[in-house]
């Protein structure tokens, strides 16, 4: 029998990871020329924790109340999905190439399961793990494609800075399961960025007084709309929308389809050719998310 929710959770899931395989590009182009990493960080937390209870307040009929003990939690959860995530992703994004970043940020999924088993206990299936492998093993196959791979000294700071923002989005993307079916993905994310906002100030307040807002052109603002509106605001609450009713292992095993997403919009952009590597990586992708996300669930019941 066709599950309707579980579908509409697939959908918000792949949604999130066709925006995020444009990001990394675009994210490093406004930076370090025209907005310091800092200064990105706080518009991003700062809008998108104002949207979120814009939203909350046109569209929410019913509010939820959420309890003081929750909120502790919540307070918690957003050091690790908005503090230390937006300020090592953009810090290491800006210190190391793309091509790096999308190829370490293939271990989310990995921490994810590990994580889900010691946390949450659930369960490790060798479904699980092969579909990890394969689709861990197709996407730095295409991310390899696109260029030379760098871990040399010059990028060392920025590679342990993005191993940090995979780890920290892994631990938060098992917590935040946790208050999933206790909580709409809005009531959520609204005191996520609250949290989060009061977290970064400190940190990113000071590059954005100083950033020259005059003498950035009409394409970086685009991009930063961008990163804020899609990649951020849209981004994590599709995300939660899809934990409501995946697991956070099937949830991050799509993070695998970002280079595959970023292949296929460059052959259309006529900036690529589609040949036997590319054919190979994404069917190895799709298999592995396939794996993770709907046989396990089978052999289950």
């Amino acid at each position: 029998m066709i599950n309707i929710e579980k579908i509409k959770g697939h959908t918000a899931v792949f949604s999130t990871n066709l925006i995020y395989g444009l990001n990394y590009v675009i994210a490093k182009g406004i930076m370090p020329d025209y907005f310091a990493p800092g200064a990105i960080i706080f518009i991003r937390v700062s809008v998108c924790m104002f949207l979120f209870w814009l939203t909350s307040l046109i569209f929410q009929t019913k509010k939820e109340k959420v309890s003081q003990g929750d909120l502790l939690k919540i307070a918690l959860f957003s050091v690790f999905g908005i503090a230390l995530n937006q300020i090592m992703f953009f810090e290491g994004l800006n210190l190391t190439t793309p091509i790096n970043s999308a190829i370490i940020m293939t271990v989310t999924p990995i921490l994810v399961l590990a994580l889900s088993f010691i946390i949450i206990k659930d369960s490790i299936t060798w479904y699980k793990v092969l579909g990890i492998m394969l689709g861990a093993s197709g996407a730095i196959m295409l991310i390899l494609k696109t260029g030379e791979v760098s871990f040399s000294s010059a990028t060392f700071l920025g590679n342990l800075f993005t191993f940090i923002n995979a780890s920290s989005f892994a631990l938060y993307l098992v917590l935040i399961k946790s208050l999933s079916d206790k909580y709409s993905p809005l009531t959520l994310m609204k005191w996520v960025f609250t949290f989060g906002f009061i977290l970064v100030v400190p940190f990113c307040i000071i590059p954005f007084i100083q950033t020259d807002f005059h003498n950035i052109p009409i394409q970086i603002w685009a991009s930063l709309a961008f990163v804020v509106i899609g990649a951020t605001f849209l981004g994590y609450l599709l995300y939660n929308y899809a934990l409501v009713t995946l697991s956070a292992t099937a949830t991050s095993s799509y993070i695998y389809l970002q280079p595959a997403i970023a292949t296929v919009v460059a052959i259309i952009l006529g900036r690529d050719t589609l040949g036997i590597p590319e054919v190979i990586s994404g069917l190895m992708i799709f298999t592995g998310v396939y794996l993770v996300s709907f046989i396990h669930k089978r052999v289950r019941n």
